[in-house]
């Protein structure tokens, strides 16, 4: 049996458990990998002091917008991927791999180009301080150009998990972020270049992931082609990739906005509480995106079993991806509770402001994360289904719906304290959301799969 038959057995009929095993972990394992240089970058500014620390702060949400550009096409062509793999089209399959690639790379340099000459307005908007922005600027110039690696990256790693291929996905995290980890410490301390180092090691290593992509391209190892005559601005291709695309996208662009009113609350509290929480966002996002890889194994699974109409086998995924995910979210939701003064003190260089807040933070957030699997889990399905709207809704709850009132109203009741645990707030209502449209979504699944058996 050739690579590509077995990718898709792998989607169709082999058992839920070990098809999760072999599509979710090897992409879980390189996101992981990803988080850890996310945090190695963090550990190593924090050692620089509060304002370098605050500056890669200030500049991440930056990098998250850029990368949502990445996600609204690869998240949006791989729900659309999966279904048309079940359904045995791989022509349309064809155009719609090649056609979000292109669009993404073409879209993101535009919108780096137009970041890169305004930064500094743009930075000040994310709350950057005085102190902040000398660092902030050096780092975000490099930085935000970088990210042109990333947008192909995020996007090819949707396309290429669509069709099953999680071994190459986790290949490109892995190499980029071992890369990453050795370079970090050699560039800033080293040669002396500080939070610059920091950037250009990011770049680096992005650079080198988009390499594996495009050797397993050029090798001709993916499902799909990739040619540029392929690429087809058709209302069709656009309206299936966007429906999901753009909640994807929502979804990104709340992300960066709840982090940048996190960051102008702290700022009138000082670049040390700035830091705290920028430490959080980063060790909070271990966990996150360890799920979120966990979960880019179940999408093509329950797209591809939608797509089939396999009903039994996707209700098996959903139940299977909810356990496996809670379990995690709880042992780690703990570890970060329990030890949170001795895991937020590593990147606080002994700063007793900076560990304070973070340390109240990082608390209420891990006891937070028991939830966060369950929430995943629907949100994932929802645009594995193609049901872009309320995907949308559901996407938007937890650092958009239910998180922009609490951060905007909390602190002005609680003051720095309702910047603490505005997160830790959101997810409990995001989570009773979800119930809800969970609810809602098995009850309409019933409801088709009876009547596609009444038809036949």
């Amino acid at each position: 049996m050739n690579e590509k038959n077995s990718k898709m057995e792998l989607l169709g009929s082999a058992p839920i458990p070990q098809a999760l095993m072999a599509l979710g972990i090897p992409i879980m394992i390189g996101m992981l990998i990803n988080a850890l240089y996310n945090l190695v970058d963090a550990y190593f500014v924090g050692g620089l002091g509060d304002s370098p620390m605050g500056a890669i702060s200030i500049v991440f949400p930056l990098g998250q917008v850029v990368v949502g550009l990445g996600l609204m096409f690869g998240n949006g062509a791989a729900s659309y991927l999966s279904r048309l793999l079940g359904q045995g089209d791989r022509d349309t399959a064809n155009r719609v791999a090649s056609t979000a690639l292109y669009s993404s790379v073409l879209i993101g340099g535009i919108l780096i180009a137009f970041a890169a000459v305004f930064l500094r307005p743009v930075l000040a908007l994310l709350g950057a301080t005085d102190t902040i922005m000398p660092y902030a600027l050096i780092y975000g110039r490099i930085y935000v150009i970088s990210c042109i690696f990333n947008v192909c990256n995020v996007t090819m790693n949707n396309i290429v998990a669509s069709e099953g291929a999680a071994k190459t996905t986790m290949t490109a995290l892995l190499l980029g972020a071992v890369l990453n980890i050795g370079l970090d410490p050699v560039f800033i301390y080293v040669l002396g270049m500080g939070v610059a180092g920091a950037a250009i090691a990011t770049a680096i290593s992005q650079a080198v992931s988009t390499l594996v992509y495009l050797i397993y391209v050029l090798r001709k190892k993916s499902a799909f082609t990739f040619r540029l005559q392929e690429f087809k601005l058709t209302r069709q291709i656009y309206t299936e990739i966007l429906k999901i695309g753009i909640p994807t996208l929502s979804f990104q662009l709340l992300t960066s906005l709840s982090i940048a009113l996190v960051n102008r609350a702290a700022s009138g509290y000082g670049d040390a509480v700035i830091a705290g929480m920028g430490a959080v966002t980063r060790i909070t996002s271990m966990g996150t995106l360890v799920v979120f890889g966990f979960l880019k194994g179940f999408q093509p699974i329950a797209g591809f079993s939608y797509g089939a109409k396999k009903f039994d086998r996707l209700r098996e995924a959903v139940k299977t991806s909810i356990l496996w995910s809670s379990v995690f979210c709880i042992i780690v939701g703990l570890l970060m509770a329990l030890l949170s003064t001795q895991i937020i003190s590593q990147f606080a260089n002994g700063n007793s402001g900076m560990i304070a807040a973070g340390r109240k933070s990082l608390l209420a957030n891990g006891l937070s994360f028991f939830l966060f699997g369950f929430y995943t889990v629907y949100s994932s399905l929802f645009l594995a289904l193609g049901k872009g709207t309320k995907g949308f809704v559901l996407g938007a709850c937890r650092q958009g719906i239910c998180f922009v009132p609490v951060i905007i109203l909390l602190p002005k009741i609680c003051g720095i304290n309702g910047i603490l645990y505005a997160q830790p707030i959101a997810d409990v209502f995001s989570a009773v959301i979800t119930i809800f449209m969970a609810w809602q979504l098995h009850r309409e699944l019933r409801v088709t799969e009876e009547q596609i058996s009444h038809d036949k």
